[in-house]
């Protein structure tokens, strides 16, 4: 089960390759509706790691890490993706995000899997698709 998703970004690729990594925009736009993110390691270099601490409305904050297995500017990175700790249900994941040029916006498209179940591939469904939304807010002010 692999998850996809595309949307269209009113910024050049450049920019939204850049707000996909650097640490200061990922904190403003990464989670669903509610969540932040208060602390981000990040080495954006192959093989480099990450690790993420998400924080929801109420409850414990959770974390997230990986290691970048693509860094092309500003066409596409790649990561794996794995919670800390896993629930019985996870498995590592690896996400693929591509940029394409659309006449001065910017077009996404997500992939990410292999997932075990219908029910987590769901939940990263819901939380990229939220993610989507603040993105756009970040690089489109005005809406």
């Amino acid at each position: 089960m692999v998850l996809e998703l595309t949307g269209v970004f009113p910024a050049p690729r450049d920019r939204v390759y850049e707000a996909l990594t650097t640490p200061e925009d990922l904190a403003r736009w990464w989670g669903p509706h509610g969540f932040t993110v208060p602390e981000i390691q990040w080495d954006l270099r192959v093989r480099g790691s990450y690790r993420m601490t998400m924080q929801p409305p109420e409850g414990d904050a959770f974390h997230l890490r990986g290691e970048f297995s693509a860094v092309d500017p500003p066409a596409a990175v790649a990561y794996t993706f794995v919670w800390e700790p896993p629930n019985p249900d996870d498995r590592e994941t690896e996400v693929r995000l591509s940029l394409t040029d659309r006449e001065g916006s910017t077009e996404l498209h997500l992939r990410q899997g292999v997932f075990a179940t219908e029910e987590r591939l769901a939940l990263h469904r819901g939380g990229w698709s939220d993610s989507f939304e603040k993105l756009e807010r970040l690089l489109d002010p005005s809406r």
